[in-house]
C-alpha cells in the first residue's frame, strides 16, 4: 500500500541517482581534460606533426565516435524502458537549506543586524556576533526620478511606491505553522557509548514543544516522522528553532544541535514558501492535495496580485494567463474510480511553469524535504549532524488546513522465513578415519539470518561422508520484523543487561549459511559458508552439476531474484570459503528451498523445526557407513568386518582351507603309501 514514504523514498532515489550522475560526468569531465592536456603536449612533438590524409582519418575517427554514442545513446533508452518501474508522484528532496536555493527568500525583505557602539578600547577585541543587539528588516533602492514609462505604464501602477510595487502589508497576522520532522542522520554522540537517545524540540517565539517522551533509543540517525502544529503572529514571533536533544536518565538534557529558520522572509516572499506545490493533483490517497486552496485558487490570486490578464480557461485542455498558453489533463478520478471534469490540473501545469510567466514569473517552492545542518553554540562552525524537515503555513483568516499528513515512521510487518536443508554434496572431506585411513567429514549445515547470529540453528550431523554428500530434510524457521520499503529487517533489543531500553537496529536481509565439520573432542571445523541477499540473489541451479563457483563470483551478470516476490524457490548454491592464498574456493553444494510466509499465513499453517510436528519431513535416506563409531561399537565391528576386510577375510579362510587340506594330506599320505607297498 502506499503512503507517503512511498512518495519519499521514491524522491530519495530520484536524488542518488541524479548524484551518481553528476560524479559520473564531473569524472568523465576530468578524465577529456587530462586527455586534451595529453594531446596538447603530444602536438608539440615534430613527430605528431599532421600529414596529408590526416584530416580525412580525424573526420572518420569523429564519424565513429558518433556514431558509437549514438548506439550507448539507445541502448541506455532501452534500458531505461525495460527497467521500467510502477509510477509513484515524488517530492522534491533539497540536499541543503531551503533558503540557500531561494537566496534567503530576500526578494521583498533584506535583513540587517543591528550593532551595539562601542563605549571604549574593551570593545574593539570583542566580536561582532557579541555586539549585535538585534535586526531590521526592510528593503532599500536608489532610482532616478522620474520613473520610466515603461513602469509607469504597467496596469495597476502605484505612483506613491515607485520601484516597490506589489510590497504586502506588514500588518499583524496570525499564522498556523506546521513543522515536519522527519529524520535526523549524523547526529554528534552525546553519550559515553558513543551513541545517542535523541527527541525533538520546537520553539517559535514563547511557545515551546517537547517531544520528550518519544526519544529514540540508541540511534545517531534516528526516524522521527513527527508533526508539529503551532500557532504565530508575524512579524513578532517569526524565529523558528528546531532542535535536537539527547535524553538523559539523570541529570539534564544536552542540546545536541539546532536550526533557526525566518519563518516571516519565506511567507512573505514572491516564491509562496507557505505551503510547496504538489507534482499532481489528487482528492485522495498518499498524494492528496494538502493546501487548502486549490491550483486554480493559487492561481487565480497570483494573477490577480500581478496585474495578469487570466487565466482564461478553454476547450481542449487549454488555459492562458498573459500571452502564454498552457495544456494539461482535464479530468480527475475520485475515491470510486469515477472520472469527473476540472480545471485543477491545467492550474496546476501553469502554476510549475511560473517562472515562464513575463514580468511576474518566478518559481513557486514545490511539494519538498529540506535537509538543514544542525549547529550547538558551544561548537560554533562544527556541524552536528543534520535534519530533514519541512514548514507549511497557513494564514489564520483563510480557510482551515485538513489534518496533518501522517509521516510517523513505519511499521515493520512480520514474517516467517522457512528453510529446508535437503542435501549436500561435493564437500570436502576434513577428516581422516582412525581405522581405514579413509578421507571423510561429519557434515552439519548451519544458518542464520544477519543479525540473530544468537538465534542459529543447525542441522543434525550426518557421519562419516566419504564422498561429500549429506542427506538431512531439516527444517529451520526464522521469525522477523520487516521494512519493504528500506528493505531492511528491524530488530529491538538491549545492548546490555544494565541498558535501559532496547536499541532498535535496521539490518539488511541476509541469509547466511555455513557447512561445517563435527568434531566431538575438539572444535568443529568450517568449511565454507554462502550468504544471499534476500532481496537479490541468483536462482539455485536445478542440479549440483550445474551448480559452479561462479554463482557467487559472477552474481553481478546472473539474472537474481527476491524471496519477497518469489515467495518460494528451490535450488542448489555453492559453499565457498578463502584459501591460503585467500582466493575464493569451492567448498560444497547445498539443495535448499526457501519459503516465505506473513506472520498471518505462518499462524494458519504451521511447522516444526527439523523434523518435528507440525508438518514433519521424512526421515532421510542415509548410507549405512553413516553412524557415529563410539556410540555404535557393533554396528563399527560389522562395517570393519563386512567392507573393509570382507575380501581378506574371505582369502585367509580360503588358504586355511588350503593348508587344512594339504596338512591332511601330508598327514595320511605315509600310511597310505605303507599299505600299497605291503599290499594291504
Amino acid at each position: 500500500m502506499l503512503d507517503w514514504w512511498s512518495k519519499y523514498f521514491a524522491s530519495i532515489e530520484t536524488l542518488m541517482e541524479i548524484l551518481r550522475a553528476q560524479e559520473a560526468a564531473l569524472a568523465e569531465a576530468e578524465e577529456r581534460e587530462d586527455q586534451e592536456i595529453a594531446a596538447e603536449g603530444a602536438d608539440i612533438k615534430p613527430d605528431d606533426l599532421p600529414v596529408k590524409g590526416s584530416k580525412g582519418k580525424e573526420k572518420s575517427r569523429d564519424k565513429s565516435r558518433n556514431k558509437e554514442k549514438k548506439k550507448s545513446h539507445h541502448a541506455g533508452e532501452g534500458t531505461e524502458k525495460h527497467s521500467s518501474k510502477p509510477k509513484v508522484d515524488e517530492l522534491l528532496v533539497y540536499n541543503k537549506e531551503l533558503e540557500a536555493e531561494y537566496d534567503n527568500f530576500e526578494d521583498w525583505l533584506h535583513t540587517f543586524n543591528l550593532y551595539r557602539g562601542k563605549a571604549g578600547d574593551d570593545d574593539e577585541a570583542a566580536l561582532d556576533d557579541d555586539r549585535i543587539v538585534g535586526r531590521f528588516k526592510g528593503s532599500m533602492c536608489m532610482y532616478k526620478l522620474p520613473l520610466s514609462e515603461e513602469i509607469t505604464r504597467e496596469v495597476g501602477f502605484d505612483p506613491n511606491m515607485g520601484m516597490f510595487q506589489s510590497i504586502p502589508h506588514n500588518d499583524p497576522i496570525n499564522v498556523l505553522v506546521r513543522i515536519f520532522v522527519v529524520r535526523a542522520t549524523d547526529l554528534h554522540p552525546a553519550d559515553v557509548n558513543g551513541k545517542a537517545d535523541p527527541y525533538v524540540v520546537i520553539k517559535l517565539g514563547k511557545s515551546e514543544l517537547k517531544d520528550k517522551e518519544n526519544y529514540i533509543s540508541k540511534q545517531l540517525n534516528p526516524v522521527f516522522g513527527k508533526a508539529f502544529d503551532m500557532e504565530a503572529t508575524f512579524p513578532m514571533e517569526s524565529m523558528l528553532t528546531v532542535s535536537v536533544y539527547d535524553w538523559d536518565l539523570v541529570g539534564t538534557d544536552d542540546l545536541i544541535g539546532e536550526t533557526k529558520i525566518d519563518l516571516e522572509n519565506r511567507f512573505y516572499s514572491k516564491h509562496r514558501a507557505t505551503c510547496g506545490i504538489a507534482n499532481s493533483y489528487s482528492v485522495h490517497g498518499y498524494n492528496v492535495w494538502r493546501d487548502p486552496m486549490k491550483p486554480s485558487q493559487i492561481l487565480a490570486k497570483l494573477c490577480k496580485e500581478g496585474k495578469l490578464d487570466g487565466p482564461h480557461y478553454g476547450p481542449g485542455g487549454r488555459v492562458k494567463v498573459a500571452n502564454r498558453v498552457f495544456m494539461g489533463a482535464t479530468e480527475i478520478e475520485d475515491e470510486n474510480g469515477l472520472k469527473k471534469q476540472t480545471d485543477e490540473h491545467l492550474a496546476l501545469t501553469v502554476l510549475k511553469h511560473w517562472e515562464e510567466i513575463p514580468r511576474v514569473g518566478c518559481k513557486l517552492i514545490p511539494e519538498h524535504v529540506e535537509t538543514r545542518p544542525l549547529l550547538n553554540p558551544d561548537h560554533p562552525g562544527i556541524e552536528q549532524g543534520r535534519i530533514e524537515m519541512w514548514v507549511d503555513m497557513f494564514p489564520m483568516d483563510m480557510p482551515a488546513p485538513g489534518p496533518a499528513i501522517d509521516i510517523s515512521p513505519r511499521k515493520p510487518k512480520k514474517y516467517e522465513l522457512r528453510v529446508i536443508i535437503w542435501n549436500t554434496d561435493e564437500v570436502i572431506l576434513e577428516d581422516d578415519d582412525y581405522f581405514t585411513g579413509e578421507k571423510s567429514s561429519d557434515i552439519f549445515v548451519r544458518g542464520w539470518l544477519k543479525g540473530q547470529q544468537e538465534d542459529k540453528q543447525d542441522t543434525d550431523v550426518h557421519y562419516h561422508s566419504l564422498t561429500g554428500e549429506g542427506n538431512f530434510n531439516w527444517r529451520f524457521v526464522f521469525p522477523f520484523d520487516y521494512l519493504m520499503a528500506e528493505e531492511k529487517i528491524v530488530i529491538s533489543k538491549k545492548e546490555s543487561m544494565f541498558s535501559w531500553d532496547e536499541t532498535e537496529y535496521k539490518i539488511p536481509a541476509r541469509l547466511t549459511l555455513q557447512v561445517w565439520d563435527a568434531d566431538h573432542f575438539s572444535a568443529d571445523d568450517f568449511l565454507g559458508a554462502i550468504e544471499l541477499d534476500l532481496n537479490r540473489f541468483p536462482r539455485g541451479a536445478k542440479t549440483a552439476k550445474q551448480c559452479s563457483i561462479n554463482m557467487v563470483q559472477n552474481q553481478a551478470e546472473l539474472p537474481c531474484i527476491s524471496i519477497f516476490k518469489q515467495k518460494r524457490v528451490k535450488g542448489w548454491w555453492p559453499f565457498v570459503a578463502r584459501d591460503e592464498n585467500d582466493e575464493m574456493e569451492l567448498t560444497g553444494k547445498v539443495e535448499a528451498e526457501l519459503h516465505l510466509m506473513s506472520a498471518e499465513e505462518a499462524e494458519k499453517s504451521p511447522v516444526g523445526l527439523g523434523r518435528n510436528e507440525p508438518d514433519p519431513l521424512e526421515k532421510p535416506n542415509r548410507p549405512d557407513t553413516t553412524f557415529l563409531w563410539f556410540l555404535s561399537p557393533l554396528k563399527a565391528i560389522r562395517y570393519l568386518v563386512c567392507n573393509r576386510y570382507k575380501w581378506l577375510i574371505i582369502k585367509i579362510i580360503v588358504a586355511l582351507l588350503l593348508l587344512m587340506m594339504l596338512g591332511l594330506f601330508l598327514y595320511s599320505m605315509p600310511g597310505y603309501l605303507v599299505k600299497k607297498l605291503l599290499g594291504a
